[in-house]
């Protein structure tokens, strides 16, 4: 195992309750809201067993440094249309990286903070 994996995201948004509900409503992700630290909070689940780890790259096309949060979808055209009927924006189009690669998607929560759909092979 990777020392020091990275094993959670948090989002701060300027409106909790709809970030939830759009997460909700797109991915179909359940949270649970604590009461105590108010954070809604979403369980890895199955999911932390197909964590794929992360990388670093040197800037091309962004003017300024950013994290992205890559979200694994089977049908990411359909995804997209759900994000924007649920309050999001798509920033990238689905595109092909490279031949035969993956398809990625990048796209704007509520709140505006980017996140990124994969969808493995188009």
């Amino acid at each position: 195992m990777q020392q020091n994996p990275i094993f959670y995201w948090e989002l701060a948004s300027n409106n909790a309750e709809r970030s939830v509900r759009f997460f909700q409503e797109v991915f179909g992700w359940i949270f649970a809201y604590d009461e105590k630290s108010t954070i809604h909070k979403l369980p890895a689940g199955e999911g932390q067993k197909a964590f794929a780890g992360g990388g670093i790259f040197t800037l091309s096309m962004a003017r300024e440094p950013f994290l992205t949060v890559y979200i694994e979808v089977d049908d990411i055209e359909a995804k997209a249309k759900k994000i924007e009927e649920c309050g999001g924006s798509i920033e990238i189009p689905p595109k092909v990286v490279t031949p035969g690669g993956p398809v990625i998607c990048l796209f704007k929560e509520p709140s505006g903070v980017t996140f990124a759909m994969l969808q493995s092979k188009k």
